[in-house]
């Protein structure tokens, strides 16, 4: 499933809850910018902006949930079940393979309104990574400090939605989503006035009432409406840890807890793998996982950025407690 969602004090924070129901061994991945892309169906890129992000433990191919470059464009890729449709090689179009789509973004472009452009001539191939690593039907959101869009792949091509709200579940398609949230206009970070009726008095018995209707289970349309009321009124102070801090509370309102999302025998749950928070501007991975829910950072300005060779931190997933006493 998955919740993706940016925020913005001083700087531009961008990252994503991801939710499944088993691991692939995730890893932080530097990609230098001397690392060959190669692609199914065009020319292979030598030389383009450096990547930091979390993919797959796959060590023949980067291939990313979420990324950001040294540029600040951030994206992340989120489950689209029922509603993704990659298409066959169109001719005259920039043909790339879902996977590729984050390397292949990331490579070449530095912000938003290059991606909207681009996005009007790529066509995304209906060819799996390999026959054990099929493709996962998805939908993206991409962001940086001036601008989100959300991208769809549908029967009929790419569709491309400015992103109002910072925030990306699942299905329905981001449209629907964003219109349902029409349904909770009422719903404030303050306590309501009574206006169930002027004839007798109702009691303020609990702060937080304002919120009342504001969903908390954990399908994609109640993650949406949740995190998207939780991000509108966050407030934090400016400082980075300030910042990365607010930002892992705003998706931990929507973090899943295993045993919570059954999904089939033997005992298999669907839940928060891992949470990560981009700081764009200085290229910081931060993240945690469900069994270690202390931060970790990863810089990817501190490392050999022209290099030619991928560079992997394996996820610290053992739980760091710190002892007082």
């Amino acid at each position: 499933m998955c919740t993706a969602s940016n925020y913005i004090t001083k700087k531009h924070y961008f990252g994503r809850n991801f939710d499944y129901e088993i691991s692939y061994n995730e890893r932080v991945t530097i990609t230098p910018r001397n690392y060959k892309f190669d692609f199914k169906l065009i020319d292979s890129i030598e030389s383009h902006y450096a990547i930091i992000g979390v993919a797959a433990g796959v060590d023949v191919y980067p291939l990313y949930y979420d990324a950001c470059n040294e540029k600040g464009l951030s994206i992340a890729g989120l489950n689209f079940a029922g509603n993704a449709k990659y298409l066959d090689e169109k001719e005259g179009m920039i043909n790339i393979t879902p996977f590729e789509f984050i390397p292949y973004l990331l490579s070449n472009f530095s912000t938003v309104s290059e991606v909207k452009e681009a996005l009007e001539n790529i066509n995304l191939v209906n060819i799996n990574f390999s026959q054990e690593l099929p493709l996962s039907p998805l939908h993206w959101m991409i962001s940086d400090e001036s601008a989100a869009i959300v991208v769809e792949p549908m029967e009929d091509g790419l569709k491309v939605f400015d992103n109002p709200v910072g925030v990306l579940t699942n299905n329905p398609p981001f449209d629907k989503q964003l219109f349902t949230l029409n349904d909770y206009r009422s719903l404030s970070n303050r306590n309501p006035e009574n206006k169930f009726s002027d004839s007798f008095d109702l009691d303020e018995y609990s702060r937080g009432m304002g919120a009342i209707g504001l969903p908390g289970d954990l399908s994609s349309s109640s993650r949406f409406a949740k995190v998207a009321f939780t991000r509108a009124n966050s407030y934090s102070g400016d400082s980075e840890e300030a910042s990365v801090n607010q930002f892992f509370h705003i998706l931990g309102s929507v973090e899943q807890q295993n045993g919570c999302t059954f999904i089939n025998d033997p005992d298999l749950y669907e839940y928060t793998i891992y949470t990560s928070c981009y700081n764009t501007a200085d290229a910081i991975l931060y993240y945690r996982t469900y069994t270690n829910s202390q931060i970790t950072a990863v810089k990817l300005m501190s490392e050999d950025l022209d290099s030619d060779e991928l560079i992997n931190y394996k996820l610290i997933t053992d739980e760091q407690i710190s002892y007082i006493n």
